[in-house]
């Protein structure tokens, strides 16, 4: 009967240590997976040493409002902060050359793949695109509108009109866009018609109102910009008008103070399906229309 007795007790005192076994591995489990997978794209089971990255972006973006937009909700989900320094594309890439940006947001490809194959980039992930478009005054003094031309064939009639153009002239996506435009048309602009500003698009758009010109904007900051100007979008569906953004990590191997970790996680985020479908979204609420197209290719 002893002998029954003992078993019987060491079984139990199995059963409870298995038992608890079994709580102390699921209580472990559902922490576990609760700080994992957010299923949002998020990353707060990443223990950053620090949180802050610098980004060195384009005006184009910045302008549209699509930052200011979309970086709360990415400090909601992930715990990073980003300070944002907005220039042209030209700037933004030298800044990140300088050692003086973690990552960058541009929109030129030529430029985004010789910083990459130099070594300052680690790789160039195509995100998301919109569309250039040429804005001017509402008679259209070089008659473009609908008039089936494509946007290097309106711009050569800006030449051959000596109609007021005014151009980024300041090395950003937009203007390397504009130049190629203008080679393509086979005009070298120059004259009292053609205004090199050196300004952001912001600031374009705003002497192009103000001097009744024209401009080559992207679609996104004119929108968002349109209220407070007199133009309006002249020339849109062109085929040599789309707009492409690429995000690009600063390589720790040229810049050893590249907050690696971050980046990693902030471009995870910036891909992953909740931050793409906010950007699909963005716009359509206020201007009716989406600014920004995603194009991610997971």
């Amino acid at each position: 009967m002893s002998r029954l007795l003992s078993s019987k007790g060491l079984l139990k005192r199995a059963s409870i240590i298995f038992l608890v076994f079994l709580l102390v591995f699921s209580v472990s489990a559902c922490s576990t997976n609760g700080s994992n997978q957010q299923g949002d794209g998020s990353e707060r089971s990443v223990e950053l040493e620090d949180y802050s990255i610098t980004l060195s972006t384009t005006t184009s973006v910045n302008d549209s409002g699509l930052l200011e937009y979309l970086l709360p909700v990415l400090k909601e989900d992930t715990g990073i902060e980003v300070d944002v320094l907005s220039q042209g594309t030209g700037q933004a890439i030298q800044t990140a050359v300088d050692g003086n940006a973690d990552v960058i947001l541009v929109h030129a490809k030529a430029a985004e793949e010789e910083f990459v194959n130099d070594g300052y980039g680690v790789e160039r992930i195509e995100f998301m695109y919109n569309y250039f478009v040429i804005v001017g005054p509402k008679d259209d003094p070089s008659s473009i509108s609908d008039s089936g031309l494509s946007a290097s064939e309106a711009l050569g009639k800006f030449f051959e009109d000596e109609n007021i153009f005014v151009s980024r002239g300041d090395d950003s996506g937009t203007h390397k866009k504009e130049l190629s435009l203008w080679s393509a048309s086979g005009v070298d602009p120059s004259g009292e018609w053609y205004v090199s500003a050196g300004r952001g698009m912001g600031d374009v758009l705003v002497m192009a109102s103000e001097m009744q010109g024209y401009a080559l904007t992207d679609k996104a900051t004119f929108l968002s910009m349109k209220d407070q100007l007199d133009l309006e979008i002249l020339l849109e569906e062109s085929e040599d008008l789309k707009n492409q953004y690429s995000v690009i990590e600063v390589s720790s191997q040229a810049h050893p103070d590249t907050n690696t970790e971050a980046v990693e996680v902030f471009i995870k985020w910036l891909t992953s399906d909740k931050a793409l479908q906010l950007i699909d979204e963005y716009g359509i609420s206020e201007y009716g229309e989406p600014l920004f197209f995603s194009n991610y290719e997971k």
